[in-house]
């Protein structure tokens, strides 16, 4: 019993240190955002917060750009794009799982191949696209392809694969169900495990993405969070690094509030509408 005790305790402690190492990067980069340039060159690791929030505030608001249009950009472009790759995705998996067709294997298949394909591979060919259609300098143009996402069909179908039972559906489709309620009204509840966690890697990944954005996007109005942040560390003549942590941490924030609204449901991970056989 007292071993076990002794055991239990090493447990504890291990998962408190790994806890305070997870979080520590976090709060060190709180913490510089509220110390000056000079005091992070000088002494770079520091846990105390400092007195030069405003200062840093006043210096990101006093760039050419304005950080709460970017803010707000990066959030409606992640939203959109989360909501519309995990709605679509989950979609597809289902016609893969739940329906039985000529073609499946192979367009999955398909799917598989494309999703081996790095985006800067296709980054001139889709650049050249949406100038044609005329969709440069448009949020959309990041946010609709979103639609089409490999990884995420994948990752939906190999889920439903033993979580959903197709019984459910026929029965459904025997009480007079359409196709689209089934599916809204009996199968998303089912994913919300696979949905809860793809949304936080897509909201991530959307939020982070720096690439696309800098090819789509030239004018100030419709920059992103990440791109005025590169912007900040580009400066000519010297590099504000306390602003450089305000805005890092304002970016982080909202990939935490996302998190934590999802966790829920990951750790739930509980298929719902089960039958026997």
């Amino acid at each position: 019993m007292r071993r076990r005790r002794k055991v239990n305790i090493g447990i504890y402690i291990a998962c408190v240190i790994l806890g305070i190492l997870s979080i520590m990067p976090f709060w060190i980069m709180i913490v510089n955002a509220t110390r000056s340039t000079f005091q992070i060159q000088q002494n770079a690791i520091s846990l105390i917060p400092s007195t030069f929030l405003a200062d840093n505030l006043k210096v990101l608001a006093g760039k050419t750009f304005n950080p709460l249009t970017g803010f707000f950009n990066s959030v409606i472009i992640s939203t959109s794009a989360t909501a519309l790759s995990v709605y679509f995705s989950t979609l597809t998996a289902y016609a893969l799982v739940a329906y039985d067709w000529k073609m499946r294997q192979p367009f999955f298949t398909l799917i598989l191949a494309v999703m081996m394909i790095p985006t800067q591979v296709i980054s001139i060919g889709f650049y050249q696209f949406m100038y044609r259609v005329g969709m440069t300098n448009n949020l959309l143009a990041l946010i609709l392809p979103a639609i089409a996402a490999p990884m995420t069909v994948f990752f939906m179908r190999q889920y439903m694969l033993p979580s959903l039972s197709l019984d459910i559906v026929a029965s459904a489709r025997i009480d007079g169900a359409g196709e689209f309620r089934t599916f809204n009204s009996i199968v998303l509840p089912i994913m919300k495990p696979a949905m809860a966690t793809q949304a936080i890697f897509t909201y991530v990944t959307s939020w982070n993405n720096l690439f696309l954005p800098m090819v789509l996007l030239t004018k100030k109005e419709n920059y992103t969070m990440p791109i005025m942040v590169s912007l900040l560390k580009g400066d000519i003549y010297k590099t504000e690094y306390g602003a450089v942590y305000l805005a890092l941490t304002l970016s982080v924030l909202p990939l935490f509030v996302v998190y934590f609204l999802l966790s829920k449901y990951i750790i739930a991970g509980v298929a719902l509408g089960s039958v026997k056989e």
